[in-house]
């Protein structure tokens, strides 16, 4: 497969999908009594630019389906390098005015309307660096200018959000970099839907440029700090194994894509676990084919991790035949930038133990879907014995809602990393090296009553769980003040 190409298998897939989606969309338009004026083709395809053909091809496929809105790309500066298409008016996405941006797009066509597409209210957050934010004042003194200037402009983003699940992205430019589960972005409208400082000034500058009166400024909504919750069971991962579907054995590892799970369809997010007998210690090499990170164990106990960096771990000396088993997390993939095409994850290649390509794999999808979680709930292995819990493992606990249930965060500053499921829906995944020390819990997937948490913990489990009525987005660094070359 090559994506964003007209690769033939790409260029099928796209056209099925649009036969589905502008079945949907096309009552919607404009011309058809509906809202829709304008319609983006791709999203800032100049920064990956492969293919001369696949925009013309994008656009084909629209208009051919009777889209006949105005079409429009989006890029940012680097992208907009990038040939036009006759009939398709460029925007640029941007957050600050510099080198010109907006006379550069005027220049390139001149006498067409001008548009922010995305104007960077914030930025995302990846695992191990400080979470970003955006003064108010800065960000208001560059809307105010690009407004004065006649220029449109649209938020991004307007409303921060959570990536729920196992499905946050990654950035690679040299370094993969996988992002944190809130995607709060520092936004006008918070990750819980809160009316920021930023809302507030925006709404007074917009409001100069409409007649109209105003509708209120949103209540916020009303948030718990639940009473905090002991853990009651656990059961370990090894134990877990029981409940997955049946293990694939290969004399080489298989990458979670091509594993024959889920209907021979493969595995797409959360664990795989490859298990492989080995008769002595020595050196266990990567060679840089762990996707993205891997715990090693030799006859369950943990020796180390392996990812990016890390790509040699010293095995103790054993006698007579061990288990190593390497459980390795897809981390995210990344959505940006030339590494598209290299988003296979799990094992991609040979390990090595002292040289030789380890061979005789046994293989375990742990992808955490919810007929596994249910299965997980209905098992009878769970312990109540605390003082026997080991890592990986689940540990669950129950908390108790009075009246409606409220929104609220899930603070995890005592527990190492993994993720937090709440009656069967996956929260996403915590991290203790930050800067994120929470997860979004929104209160429709409570219920009056009792709710069940299971957490599953990689590598040091905490004894309680903890909620606030508010985010702790950890040590924060203000965007404007860097490079942008420095953000990706």
């Amino acid at each position: 497969m090559q994506l964003r190409t007209t690769y033939p298998g790409f260029v099928e897939a796209v056209s099925l999908y649009f036969d589905k989606l502008v079945s949907v969309i096309k009552p919607l338009m404009f011309e058809e009594g509906g809202p829709v004026i304008a319609v983006q083709v791709e999203n800032e395809y100049g920064s990956y630019a492969k293919d001369d053909q696949y925009m013309p091809f994008i656009k084909h496929c629209l208009q051919s389906r009777g889209i006949n809105e105005l079409l429009l790309t989006s890029d940012n500066w680097e992208g907009l390098r990038y040939g036009a298409m006759e009939g398709v008016l460029k925007t640029i996405n941007l957050q600050r005015l510099s080198f010109g941006a907006i006379q550069h797009l005027a220049d390139m066509q001149p006498q067409k309307p001008l548009m922010v597409m995305e104007y960077w209210s914030g930025w995302f957050d990846v695992w191990g660096e400080h979470h970003h934010v955006f003064h108010a004042e800065d960000m208001l003194a560059v809307v105010r200018e690009i407004l004065d200037r006649g220029v449109s402009i649209n938020l991004y983003m307007f409303h921060g959000g959570t990536s729920f699940g196992f499905m946050n992205g990654a950035l690679d430019f040299g370094t993969y970099k996988p992002q944190v589960t809130s995607y709060d972005y520092d936004a006008p409208l918070s990750e819980a839907g809160d009316c920021t400082t930023k809302y507030l000034l925006l709404r007074n500058l917009f409001s100069h440029y409409h007649s109209e009166p105003l509708p209120e400024v949103p209540h916020l909504q009303e948030r718990r700090a639940y009473n905090p919750v002991a853990i009651q069971q656990h059961l370990s991962l090894w134990d877990s194994l029981l409940l997955t579907e049946k293990p694939f054995r290969s004399e080489r590892p298989v990458n979670m894509e091509n594993l024959p799970a889920n209907s021979n369809h493969g595995q797409s997010y959360g664990y795989t676990l490859y298990e492989a007998s080995i008769a002595s210690g020595g050196a266990l090499n990567s060679q840089n084919n762990i996707r993205d990170r891997a715990l090693v164990f030799v006859d369950r106990q943990c020796i180390g991790s392996l990812d990016y960096k890390t790509q040699e771990l010293a095995l103790p000396e054993v006698k007579g035949e061990r288990t190593l088993s390497l459980l390795v997390e897809n981390c995210g993939r990344v959505n940006y930038g030339k590494a598209l095409d290299e988003q296979r994850k799990g094992i991609v290649g040979d390990i090595l133990l002292n040289q030789i390509p380890l061979r005789g794999f046994t293989i375990f999808c742990l992808d955490m879907k919810p007929a596994f979680m249910k299965r997980l709930t209905n098992a009878g292995q769970w312990k109540s014995d605390l003082r026997s819990a080991s890592v990986p493992g689940f540990f669950q606990a129950c908390l108790y809602v009075e009246g409606a249930p409220r929104d609220t965060f899930v603070r995890l500053h005592d527990w190492g990393k993994g993720s937090v499921f709440v009656n069967g829906q996956n929260l996403g995944r915590y991290w203790s090296i930050g800067p994120q020390h929470f997860l979004y819990l929104p209160g429709p997937w409570l219920r009056s009553g009792e709710n069940q948490i299971i957490v599953f913990e990689e590598q040091k489990p905490g004894d309680k769980m903890h909620f606030a009525e508010n985010a702790d987005h950890g040590k924060t660094i203000d965007v404007y003040k860097l490079p942008f070359c420095t953000l990706l």
